[in-house]
């Protein structure tokens, strides 16, 4: 593993991107219409926020995940899990929340969802993350894919 994920739900991205810039002393990754992440070096954290009309009834957590630095640490952690049984929801090359990625999702058992995965390409330019495959979005979409 090289960095934890934490995705947030929050109800306004850009009060919440100032907090978190305020908060950790850095400047987000990557800043889109609905959506902010910050790629923290101390502590090890890729944070992401995004944004949502959506009642924050279940919480504002959207999903916890584990960065890793390639592919094949993806596969392996994949085949690891599989081989003890664990049922997994495989993506592979999507592009979703702002990134190239190839990755996998697994719920623990009170149903918490974790998303095991390695960014292909940044996709820190001007392209969307719904050109060409909108459904391989995060969910809840971020507001490019709405």
């Amino acid at each position: 593993m090289i960095k934890t994920h934490l995705s947030l739900n929050v109800r306004n991205v850009e009060l919440s991107t100032r907090w978190y810039a305020a908060f950790f002393g850095v400047e987000p990754h990557k800043e889109r219409p609905g959506y902010a992440n910050f790629d923290l070096d101390q502590p090890a954290l890729k944070l992401a926020l995004n944004e949502t009309t959506a009642p924050l009834a279940g919480g504002q957590l959207n999903h916890l995940g584990l960065l890793l630095d390639t592919s094949d640490k993806v596969v392996a952690a994949r085949n690891r899990l599989i081989a003890a049984g664990f049922v997994i929801r495989e993506e592979a090359d999507v592009v979703c929340c702002h990134a190239r990625q190839t990755k996998f999702w697994v719920n623990d058992p009170d149903g918490a969802e974790w998303e095991v995965y390695a960014i292909l390409d940044d996709l820190t330019g001007e392209t969307t993350c719904c050109e060409e495959k909108p459904a391989a979005c995060c969910e809840p979409a971020p507001a490019c894919c709405a």
